[in-house]
């Protein structure tokens, strides 16, 4: 129905939205300003004691800073009473005094028709309730009883039922009734026959489970098959003008009142699920019906609570079922919105785990729930091995391919900070000894360094210990230039615990910039560490060091480092295996070994940035720039040394 231009603005108009939500709430009178209309109270949409609903009255907007429940009366009636939009303005307009316009005969009719195909739903499950206590029903009772553990109370609070396995039990009893062969079919309870017969049953040999919308109508039906070679388990009623399965939740209403009541909102795959969770006391909870979960359906989960809780069962499907989830869900992330997953023991689901354990081992199960994003990193990394860089780089991009969905930039910074973190403890060099290298048999320690190792020591654990200093300099001061260069980071073996400390606060943090990658090192290893580790004399006189800033300069330099940190390591490697081979007698192969070895190192030693000037030879005979020397005649060829004329 649309509407007369101007008719919501009046109606609000005449409303006191502090009066309309007055009904549902108790006003904080030490908070509240009643002639400013300013008033505060709890939240009724969902458990709090403290007073963080707001209401402006003077606006008509009202908003929770807890749950973060926004809108204006229509929605504070539509969400308090489970009606729809038609449903909160025809209660608003009879309470303002207002006449509701005339509604379109084709809406009007449709509405009618919603009516009557209700009426019809509710019809179908009386006949299923008193079906299942028939002796037809036995093997259903008996299944429910004794393997689902569900007594007559349940069955009744369920409205549980059977359809008979009759071909037109259930559409003889509704025309009986004297309802129309069109609304028994509208309703999706029977289907035409293909060979000009009456039309026949829907459900046939089946536990009924009645499908409720959020206003408690009952819109359609779920059935379970008796027959354990019926091709399809579950079946569904076939979509209506009543049912949209991909815009419907089961148990939605009773799930929503105990959410506002402080319970977690929880999500199980099966109507079987949701009812053992209820009878165990989590009556928090819904189903999708027999689809992944849709957007649609997210954003009504997340109308009830901010993070529900996903109850997957512990096998494969359920963590397939998951990751699709994960792949609705990321686009439509919030602050304050998202989602956690309980995985279910293995070979198990809800319903098992509540048999075997009862709600204290279920709330074991739900409390270590996994938030979104470490499901995320799971799926991407279990099973892989990733002993490549190739491979490495393919779950970089994977991964931010993923995160790229994620429409909020606040958040996508956070999942890309927790990504790190999680990448970093996947790829963290292990303490100890470096794969087909010695382990050092002395640490120098960068607070112990000498200054008489600063002329350049015949000791190559010290000389490595004075590369990795200013390998971490360069890092502290121009941190962009990490970027590319972490896989070689990675392996550098460190000679001392501080440096291997360090190491990994700059592969952790580099990338988040010089002030925090300062403020992790300061909060980790104290305040001294940068300042002596700066302060070094073979650390200070580094150009890179001394004037940061430079990205290329910060990026070549510590590239050289690395390469001759890496050369003089592996010249140590082979040195050692040799003296193992020379035990016996030195082979060709042994000395070609050691030679190319040390050629390597002798290049890696020869500096990228070393000087390229051309030098003449002076009357004194010492050397001097040939590009200095034109320089400085050029200037000598401005200065004039006579006197001006006055």
């Amino acid at each position: 129905m649309s509407l007369p231009p101007g008719f919501l603005d009046e109606l609000r108009s005449r409303l006191s939205l502090s009066q309309v939500a007055g009904r549902k709430v108790v006003w904080d009178a030490r908070k509240s300003n009643q002639a400013k209309g300013d008033m505060w109270s709890p939240c009724p949409f969902h458990q709090e004691k403290t007073a963080s609903f707001h209401v402006d009255d003077r606006k008509g907007y009202y908003y929770c800073f807890g749950c973060h429940a926004k809108g204006d009366a229509i929605t504070f009636v539509r969400e308090t009473e489970n009606v729809n939009f038609m449903e909160a303005v025809e209660i608003l307009a009879r309470e303002a005094g207002m006449t509701m316009p005339a509604r379109d005969p084709k809406a009007q009719e449709k509405a009618d028709k919603r009516t009557e195909l209700a009426d019809v739903m509710e019809e179908a499950v009386k006949f299923f309730r008193l079906q299942l206590r028939t002796g037809a029903a036995g093997l259903a009772r008996d299944y429910l009883e004794h393997r689902r553990g569900l007594g007559q109370a349940a069955q009744d609070r369920w409205e549980l039922g059977f359809a008979p396995n009759a071909w037109q039990a259930l559409w003889a009893h509704l025309k009986g009734k004297g309802i129309a062969d069109q609304l028994i079919l509208d309703a999706g309870l029977a289907k035409p026959s293909q060979k000009g017969g009456r039309p026949y049953d829907t459900f046939r040999d089946r536990i009924m489970f009645p499908i409720r919308d959020p206003r408690g109508r009952c819109i359609a039906f779920g059935g379970r098959a008796m027959d354990p070679n019926d091709g399809a388990k579950y079946l569904n009623s076939p979509e209506t003008l009543l049912f949209d399965k991909s815009r419907t939740l089961f148990n939605h209403g009773p799930a929503r009142t105990a959410a506002g009541k402080g319970q977690p909102l929880i999500v199980a795959e099966g109507y079987m699920d949701v009812i053992a969770l209820a009878e165990h006391g989590f009556e928090a909870a819904v189903a999708p019906l027999g689809t992944a979960v849709t957007e649609t359906q997210l954003q009504m989960l997340w109308r009830i609570a901010p993070e529900p809780i996903m109850a997957l069962d512990g096998d494969t499907a359920g963590l397939r079922a998951a990751m699709r989830v994960i792949d609705n869900a990321l686009p439509l992330l919030e602050a304050g919105q998202s989602l956690r997953f309980a995985l279910m023991p293995d070979g198990q689901d809800p319903d098992d785990l509540l048999k075997a354990a009862g709600a204290t081992g279920l709330q074991k199960v739900l409390d270590a729930a996994l938030p979104m994003v470490r499901l995320l990193w799971q799926r991407e990394t279990d099973g892989q091995v990733f002993d490549s860089p190739e491979r490495k780089a393919a779950l970089d991009k994977a991964l931010r391919e993923k995160i790229k969905l994620i429409k909020d930039p606040s958040i996508r910074q956070h999942y890309g900070t927790e990504i790190k973190d999680l990448r970093w403890q996947l790829f963290a060099p292990k303490r100890g000894n470096t794969p087909g290298r010695r382990a050092p048999q002395r640490q120098a320690s960068l607070s112990t360094t000498k200054s008489s190792a600063l002329a350049g020591s015949a000791d190559p654990q010290v000389t490595d210990t004075l590369r990795e200093a200013v390998i971490f300099a360069v890092a502290i001061t121009t941190p962009d230039c990490v970027d590319g260069l972490e896989h070689q980071i990675e392996n550098m073996p460190c000679r001392s615990e501080l440096h291997a400390r360090l190491r990994d606060l700059i592969l952790r943090h580099a990338l988040d910039g010089a002030e925090v990658l300062r403020e992790k090192i300061i909060s980790a290893l104290g305040p001294e560490t940068v300042e002596n580790l700066l302060r070094e004399r073979h650390v200070s006189i580094v150009p890179c060091v001394r004037n940061p800033g430079d990205k290329e300069m910060a990026r070549m330099t510590m590239a050289e480092e690395l390469a001759k940190l890496d050369a003089a390591q592996g010249l140590a490697a082979e040195i050692a295996d040799a003296e193992e081979d020379m035990a016996g007698t030195a082979d060709e192969g042994t000395t070609w070994r050691l030679k190319e070895a040390a050629r390597v190192a002798s290049n890696a030693q020869r500096s990228g940035q070393e000087d390229t000037a051309e030098y003449d030879v002076a009357e004194n005979g010492a050397p001097i720039s040939r590009k200095e020397r034109d320089s400085f005649a050029a200037l000598m060829d401005q200065i004039q040394f006579a006197k001006p004329r006055r």
